[in-house]
């Protein structure tokens, strides 16, 4: 029985992943000063972008981001790929989002979905969830957090940064 629900499991998210959209809706999300930008700003240009959704509330969310603050001047160096963190907090927990970053010393640029109008939009039902974009199209997505799954990320980035 376990295996035919991995097996299940295993082909719902094969679905999710062909059906995936190749390409960033233009939504509109906020910054931190509260000011609002367009995914198509964010998302144009060439070069590697990731989007990574989180939460203040999301324990894995948080780990990831560390381990890869840990990284991420490396990758800057040798990638010139820009992480972009979207919190996805509600307005009960948005107040929390300065204070964690500030603790943490993410270098990352962090944005707010404060409706969840993107996350939805990306049909995004679990974070944290990892986006990779190239030249404005979505190559890669996946979604949780395991210890060392920042190494698969880096690698997509290092086969797409070419």
């Amino acid at each position: 029985m376990k295996s035919i629900m991995s097996i299940v499991a295993i082909f719902l998210l094969c679905t999710i992943q062909a059906n995936a959209q190749k390409e960033i809706p233009n939504i509109t999300v906020k910054k931190l000063n509260g000011t609002s930008i367009s995914m198509d700003e964010i998302t144009k240009g060439e070069g590697v972008k990731i989007i990574s959704f989180w939460a203040t509330w999301c324990v894995p969310c948080i780990n990831e981001l560390d381990a890869i603050s840990e990284v991420y001047e490396d990758w800057i160096d040798e990638t010139n790929v820009e992480l972009i963190a979207i919190a996805t907090d509600d307005a009960r927990t948005k107040k929390r989002i300065k204070p964690l970053i500030n603790g943490k010393g993410w270098e990352y640029n962090i944005l707010l979905d404060e409706n969840q109008d993107l996350q939805r939009s990306l049909n995004i039902s679990v974070i944290p969830h990892v986006i990779v974009i190239k030249d404005g199209k979505v190559v890669w997505r996946h979604t949780g957090y395991q210890p060392g799954a920042e190494d698969q990320l880096y690698d997509v980035v290092k086969k797409n940064a070419k």
